[in-house]
């Protein structure tokens, strides 16, 4: 907090801090006893107690957090980055997915009493090495990822998706990117496509690369075309040419849905394959994954394939002070179920719409 200028120009000497003794001298109570009313501890009368605190909250008193932490062993401070976005560090809160997963994991963090600090995708070692971080969240790295290597040598215990599966103090929370994908496809095809088109992004993540191999696997059992066009980088502008160069063909190349798991705003997306002559649904089925809500609004409504970012983040948590704070090193990592909402973009003529599918 800045200091406000005396008249002078020097700034005015910061306030003393009070004292634990500060607030027992003025209530009159000793230091031991002030001490058990905040905390909630002793045998204390309702009257002393409430006396402690109100006179602790008419003076300002905060405990040191400094102090306490040190008693605990631990800075509760956990460490989040997202290793997908290396080459724009802060650009991931643009991505609904993961601006929706970052505000959960700090508010369950919160409610857990660990603060998030964010640190940028790419950083050095160097960086946050002098950071007091009781463990870190490494969201989608890449493969062979430097943070997660760093931060393994460094012994801080890492929590990221199932590419760490199998490493010392590494634990891991993620989806079935391979069963999701597939339940899409077949939700397609149910639907009457025959010529779907999979808009990815062109990553390393271990999400990306199980839905590409789950897409090859399920066109090679259905003996349909593995059509596929990878997205460079992400950003809705990248996301809606790529998906323009889905929808190019004629008669028999001509696609018949599309599924774009690269994340880009749905309506954006429907406007790209009006302006290619394609009628949605009529003429062309379209499942996104996206978190973006403007998917249930647009004419028609967008099907959506949602990784469900909350139940990810409350899993990660709930997992992650499981192993600072009770040592359960058993269980290294969990699958949370995806959910498909079926809406208008994906039901074929004369079929009825869905709100949505189970959790797989």
């Amino acid at each position: 907090m800045t200091d406000v200028p005396q008249p002078g120009g020097q700034p005015s000497p910061p306030l003393p801090r009070v004292r634990l003794i500060d607030v027992a001298r003025e209530a009159g109570l000793s230091k031991t006893t002030v001490s058990a009313a905040l905390n909630g501890t002793g045998r204390l009368s309702p009257e002393v107690r409430e006396k402690a605190r109100d006179t602790a909250r008419r003076m300002g008193y905060r405990p040191n957090a400094t102090a306490r932490h040190l008693r605990a062993g631990r800075a509760r401070l956990i460490g989040y980055v997202i290793g997908e976005f290396a080459d724009a560090p802060w650009s991931f809160l643009e991505s609904p997915y993961f601006a929706r997963l970052t505000a959960a994991t700090s508010a369950t963090a919160l409610r857990r009493g660990y603060a998030v600090v964010l640190l940028p995708a790419g950083s050095l070692q160097s960086e946050w090495a002098d950071l007091s971080l009781d463990a870190v969240i490494v969201a989608d790295p890449v493969a062979d990822d430097v943070v997660v290597e760093d931060l393994i040598a460094a012994r801080i215990p890492v929590f990221s998706d199932r590419s760490v599966e199998g490493r010392p103090g590494a634990y891991w929370i993620d989806v079935d990117a391979g069963a999701a994908v597939c339940e899409t496809l077949d939700h397609l095809r149910d639907q009457g496509a025959r010529r779907p088109v999979l808009v990815v992004p062109d990553s390393t993540t271990r999400f990306h690369t199980e839905v590409v191999a789950a897409h090859r696997a399920w066109c090679a059992a259905h003996g349909l075309p593995e059509r596929v066009v990878r997205v460079g980088a992400a950003g809705n502008g990248h996301v809606v040419r790529a998906v323009e160069t889905a929808l190019e063909g004629a008669g028999k190349d001509r696609p018949d849905a599309l599924l774009v798991v690269a994340e880009a705003s749905p309506p954006l997306v429907l406007e790209a394959a009006r302006r290619h002559g394609y009628e949605v649904p009529g003429d062309l089925l379209v499942v996104c994954v996206s978190e973006d809500v403007t998917a249930e609004h647009t004419t028609p409504s967008v099907t959506t394939l949602s990784l469900r970012p909350e139940a990810v983040a409350e899993a990660g948590i709930e997992h992650l002070v499981a192993v600072l704070e009770h040592g359960l090193r058993e269980v290294p990592g969990e699958i949370v179920p995806t959910r498909l909402h079926v809406r208008e973009s994906s039901v074929g003529t004369g079929q009825t719409e869905c709100t949505s599918r189970p959790p797989t």
